[in-house]
């Protein structure tokens, strides 16, 4: 397997664009060849000689268009970079000639599948639904229009992310004593001392768009006029070439609905998701909203207060001064300083913390693998093997790629992304997470925020769900995160709530100095603080999930995306819009969730309701492996509301997130 398995990487051969292009069209290549087999059958069809064929053809298309993304996203080598993103526009337009090919979709059709396995029915349904939804059975007129509208939606989407991925913008600070109130490590890697209470340096001090430089400003630099003008650099990343890219993808996603017969792009991405349409869409924004709102009342009015006592010039607060003056309140009100924790979150512990962790939760284990190739010399692999009661412990079930810090050109968002998709008998599921944390040095620990340990360990449970949902998969196409689109997010937000455990976070929460673990007291401020603003916090999901519908719920023609944008915010924040946002141009969201920003929201009624099973204080157990046999191990086996059920006994309801916003006033 191992053999097999390292010839599975696009990044393991010559590192040029020749050699990239070479390795997508094998699987190119391989995939037309089971394809042309398929259609070719003479035979009664059977699951053998249709099923398999298609799904290892899907298998291909796959492995070549992953990878080819993840090398646009990561490569660090522009050449490379260039040449993915016109591979990722190949790949796509293979995907969709073999999605509007209806000599495939009748030979499938054709299958009985009567009396084969749930997993086997429930993959050719889901596969010639797929179809239908492609508009394959309409006329060749159509196809090709749909094929066309297909390979100029994914063209803007590249366009769009790039821009995005490549517009580092920087702010240069030539007065040093705006950068007062940032934690002292920050200061020293920008090269700022203080001398008799004075910050000094020797010339400009560059600030970045990247998240490194980006999250402390905002959350602590005193200059009110700093945190307005990198608030404006980092929401106008893309702007203003991506406003006419995304206004043109979205006349495409609009025109393709209505030629597959629907009212809205929104209804056609909602249709095979557990959702079902933009109009259970609304009403479940409505909910969460009428859950939020009052929180939300009690905790801004609260917040203003303390701002009118502190400083009443401060007001009327901005988006711009949400996080600084959100951090000074919690520091009044709950005596809790998230600087003062960041000691006890230096990187390279914390990683190994979420290893043990997540080895403990999940019953597995990571082993480093020094011998695999990887795309970076920063980027560690790391082998995965089974721990469960009974497994055989010396069998990897899979490898992870771990590319956590930032550099030129790099993409700057935090997301887990596919690489090989697990199949049986043929190869390990293999996932990565690009990241963008501190980068740890001999004279920098790399000192985290408590909000970065969350989103690592956030970003791990995508990666555990890709590895255990794609360990022992008959069909590729239900391996890994396989499952409605609108479930994919239950996984990672269950994992975050595990960090308010005191006992789990002194495992590996120590002092970069001392070795100290995390005070108890300290975490019980920490996440005291934390859980203040979540009606805000939550209002602003909504906000944001409400403008990815209305995008996509309204003619491309009719749309206003500013004006949209600032009735957005003025509906759900109660913060002030800054005039010059332009957040849309950034917001990459967009181009891979459509309309269905929503899932975060959806999902996080899930993974509340998940979480309030497992006993208080316990990592790994009974729970964990119930939850790993009925909700991760499965993949795209099953529907998703299927996995609820098994693992709940019952439906959802929103009492967990009602209950989860009301802990902030508490």
């Amino acid at each position: 397997m191992e053999a097999i398995q390292d010839t599975l990487h696009l990044w393991a051969n010559e590192a040029n664009a020749d050699a990239a292009k070479a390795w997508v069209e094998h699987h190119l290549s391989a995939a037309r060849e089971l394809v042309a087999a398929l259609t070719a059958e003479t035979a009664p069809r059977t699951v053998a000689n249709t099923l398999e064929r298609y799904d290892r053809a899907c298998w291909h298309l796959r492995m070549a268009g992953s990878q080819a993304h993840v090398m646009f996203m990561v490569h660090p080598l522009a050449a490379v970079r260039d040449a993915a993103q016109e591979l990722s526009q190949v790949v796509s337009a293979e995907g969709v000639a073999l999605s509007l090919n209806r000599d495939v979709y009748d030979a499938l059709a054709a299958v009985d599948v009567s009396q084969e396995d749930e997993r086997t029915r429930f993959f050719a349904d889901r596969a010639l639904l797929g179809y239908r939804l492609a508009g394959v059975d309409r006329d060749e007129a159509i196809r090709i229009r749909i094929g066309e509208i297909s390979e100029k939606s994914t063209m803007l989407a590249m366009q769009f992310s790039r821009a995005v991925q490549d517009d580092v913008r920087t702010i240069n600070v030539i007065d040093p004593e705006q950068l007062r109130g940032l934690p002292a490590d920050y200061l020293m890697r920008k090269g700022v001392l203080e001398n008799d209470g004075k910050l000094t340096a020797e010339g400009p001090v560059t600030i970045t768009t990247d998240p490194p430089d980006l999250s402390p400003v905002m959350s602590y630099a005193a200059s009110r006029e700093l945190r307005r003008e990198l608030y404006l650099a980092y929401n106008g990343r893309g702007y203003p070439q991506n406003k006419q890219v995304l206004l043109d993808l979205l006349a495409l996603r609009q025109e393709l609905a209505e030629v597959l017969g629907f009212r809205s792009y929104a209804d056609l991405a909602t249709v095979d998701q557990m959702m079902g349409s933009a109009a259970k869409m609304r009403e479940f924004l409505a909910s969460v909203e009428a859950v939020a709102r009052p929180t939300a009342q009690v905790e801004y009015a609260a917040l203003e207060k303390f701002v009118a006592a502190q400083d009443a010039a401060a007001l009327p607060l901005t988006l711009s001064d949400a996080r600084f003056w959100e951090e000074q309140y919690r520091r009044a009100q709950y005596d809790f300083d998230s600087q003062s924790v960041r000691p006890y979150f230096p990187y390279e512990p914390v990683q190994q913390g979420i290893l043990r962790t997540a080895g403990k939760f999940f019953a597995v284990r990571f082993e480093r693998d020094l011998a695999a190739r990887v795309w970076d010399p920063s980027v560690e692999a790391y082998s995965v093997f089974d721990e469960a009661e009974g497994a055989d412990k010396t069998r990897i079930i899979g490898r992870i790629y771990l590319d956590m810090h930032p550099r030129e050109g790099k993409s700057k968002w935090f997301s887990e992304c596919s690489l090989v998709g697990g199949l049986l008998g043929t190869a390990l599921p293999e996932a990565s997470l690009v990241c963008n944390f501190p980068q740890p040095t001999a004279e920098d620990p790399g000192l985290m925020q408590y909000a970065d340990v969350v989103t690592y360990f956030h970003e791990f449970g995508h990666l555990m769900h890709e590895v255990l949902g794609g360990a022992r998969q008959r069909w590729a196409s239900q391996s890994g995160i396989a499952t409605e689109g609108d479930f994919v997010e239950v996984p990672s937000q269950m994992l975050e709530e595990f960090f308010e455990d005191p006992e789990l976070l002194r495992t590996f929460a120590k002092h970069y100095e001392t070795g100290e673990p995390i005070p108890y007291d300290a975490v019980a401020r920490m996440t005291r603080a934390a859980a203040h603003g979540r009606g805000l916090s939550t209002l602003t999901q909504v906000m944001y999930a409400t403008y990815s519908m209305e995008t996509h719920d309204r003619r491309a023609a009719e749309l206003d995306l500013d004006t949209l944008l600032r009735d957005g915010y003025d509906r759900f924040s109660r913060y002030e819009f800054v005039d010059g946002n332009r957040m849309y141009a950034a917001f990459t969201h967009l181009i891979g969730y459509t309309s269905n920003y929503y899932t975060y929201l959806f999902d996080k009624v899930i993974a509340l309701e998940f979480f309030a099973q497992f006993p208080q204080g316990e990592i790994g157990g009974t729970t964990a492996l119930k939850y790993r046999h009925e909700v991760l191990e499965p993949g795209g086996s099953k529907p998703a509301a299927d996995l609820v059920k098994a693992f709940l006994g019952r439906e959802t309801s929103m009492n967990a997130l009602q209950a989860y916003i009301e802990k902030s006033v508490e």
